[in-house]
């Protein structure tokens, strides 16, 4: 999406972009609806993950069943702001930012491409040591496709990507600048995640380091900020790119290892700075 005339005057990348910079119609949120949409995500949340958590660490004995609706917080949160600061309106908006302005091919295999290639990649390498990761699809190319629909529709992208990317992301950056906003939204994006690391049956996370998870999903978010931003805000480009991000550790397992671990997060890393480099942290769009 091009910038405003005066935005390619010397320098002007440099400064925190505007809403309008961003995408067309996006709107700065002042500081207490922020906190509010945050706070309403981990509430819905967390009222449903907590009591989980304390029946498996004893902490208490026993917990009714609850609907398994945790995970649709952050969306739930984003809906209910955006039709408070802007009525029916900001919820038409949203549905149409699916697609968004600035969206096009490229963008989009890039987004639905760059993590399985990452992840293929690493499975290649740790073949040749001999360490490949077993993978679940073997026998079953069917299972590729079913699983990123699956991951689509039930896996994160739809319960998060409304909240985190269609209401959050925007006034971040108006703030803290592209890079900036993304590492904060990363931030809460791992606490949100905290009680399933206390759920047995949350077996990605169960007793797993949260420092893995937290500079993963703090690049990652970057990244789709980069993607976000040079498709003129389209969700419909970061939600591929969030179901390509957890299919490709579903069907190409490079996290079952430390050394895949490790290498998926430095190329992760590799990739982050590569863009801050050549699209600038302020903004992450080429002015």
């Amino acid at each position: 999406m091009p910038p405003p005339a005066e935005d390619l005057r010397p320098g002007a990348h440099d400064r925190p972009p505007s809403a309008e910079y961003l995408r067309p119609g996006a709107r700065d949120t002042s500081g207490r609806r922020l906190l509010a949409f945050f706070l309403l995500a981990f509430g819905w949340s967390w009222a449903f993950w907590a009591p989980e958590a304390l029946v498996s660490q004893g902490v208490i004995d026993r917990w009714p069943a609850l609907p398994d609706v945790a995970a649709f917080g952050p969306a739930v949160a984003g809906i209910v702001m955006l039709f408070l600061d802007r009525g029916p309106e900001g919820l038409r908006e949203l549905l149409a930012r699916i697609v968004g302005t600035g969206l096009s091919l490229r963008w989009t295999v890039l987004g639905l491409l760059l993590f399985p290639a990452m992840a293929a990649t690493i499975v290649l390498a740790l073949a040749a040591t001999g360490a490949a990761p077993e993978l679940p699809w073997a026998g079953n190319l069917a299972l590729l496709p079913l699983a990123f629909v699956y991951i689509f529709l039930l896996g994160g992208p739809l319960q998060e990507e409304f909240g985190w990317r269609g209401y959050a992301l925007d006034p971040l950056q108006v703030r803290l600048g592209a890079t900036g906003g993304s590492v904060v939204l990363g931030v809460a994006w791992t606490l949100w995640h905290l009680p399933l690391f206390f759920i047995p049956s949350q077996t990605i996370y169960y007793n797993r380091p949260v420092w893995g998870l937290a500079l993963s999903v703090i690049l990652l978010s970057v990244l789709m900020t980069w993607l976000y931003n040079n498709t003129g805000g389209s969700l419909g480009v970061v939600l591929l790119v969030h179901t390509a991000f957890n299919w490709s550790h579903g069907m190409l397992p490079v996290l079952q290892s430390d050394t895949g671990a490790l290498l998926f997060l430095g190329g992760q890393a590799l990739l982050v700075g590569l863009v801050v480099l050549v699209w600038g942290h302020r903004t992450l769009v080429r002015v």
